[in-house]
């Protein structure tokens, strides 16, 4: 194991142990906390034209410059080696060589498409675009039914292939039980629960970095093979 302190000039990864679990709530979250560049680099899925980079800059109020442009934007809400195939015109597969991490100042938040296994082609997985990244992960999961079998299956897969983890974060109500059942069986630290808003926008997602007291957490954590 080997320390993953959050910094001035942190990098991490936000991934999700399924589809709508709240990465892109999360990644506003922790893009506010940290002071960070956000960057989604494959887009699926968009609502009158607006992606997950729309409503991170919308909610947080950043300029065009804290929020980095997709490698690949699809239309279709579907797998991204679906949506790719989806495409008008002659739209070429997902090039990993067109996935390298962007060079910016100061810290990135990278938010992925779906949960860990998802293809970003047939034979390429997003776990496997994570291990070219080789970032610390922070794992977003359910707060409610159904949330241990999906997290720990999550904490297995990046496990086997020794990818670093901060933690989980829980997405949703509180539950009374689930967060220290994972905590016992994974012994992955649950950072907190992040609960439903009643409205997305800077200062609420702030109050809630403070809440959760993350940037501490975050800095203490130890990160798990």
């Amino acid at each position: 194991m080997t320390d993953t302190p959050v910094g001035a000039n942190q990098r991490l990864v936000i991934c999700g142990t399924d589809t709508d679990v709240g990465k892109t709530v999360v990644s506003a979250l922790v893009v506010q906390g940290l002071k960070a560049h956000y960057w989604k680099p494959v887009q699926c899925g968009l609502e009158n034209g607006e992606g997950d980079r729309e409503r991170v800059q919308r909610w947080l109020g950043l300029p065009e410059a804290r929020v980095l442009p997709e490698a690949y934007r699809f239309a279709a809400p579907v797998s991204p080696h679906w949506a790719a195939e989806l495409e008008p015109g002659d739209q070429p597969p997902i090039d990993c060589e067109h996935l390298s991490l962007p060079d910016v100042e100061g810290p990135l938040v990278v938010e992925t498409a779906g949960g860990l296994l998802v293809p970003l082609r047939l034979d390429w997985l997003q776990i496997e675009q994570l291990q070219r990244w080789n970032l610390p992960v922070l794992l977003v999961a359910r707060s409610g039914l159904g949330t241990l079998n999906h997290t720990l299956l999550s904490i297995e897969a990046l496990r086997s292939r020794h990818l670093p983890l901060l933690g989980i974060l829980l997405n949703g109500e509180p539950h009374p039980n689930n967060a220290s059942t994972l905590e016992s069986i994974s012994g992955v630290p649950v950072l907190g629960c992040l609960p439903p808003l009643p409205s997305l926008d800077a200062v609420s997602l702030q109050q809630q970095w403070q809440a959760l007291d993350l940037v501490h957490k975050l800095k203490g954590v130890t990160s798990r093979p």
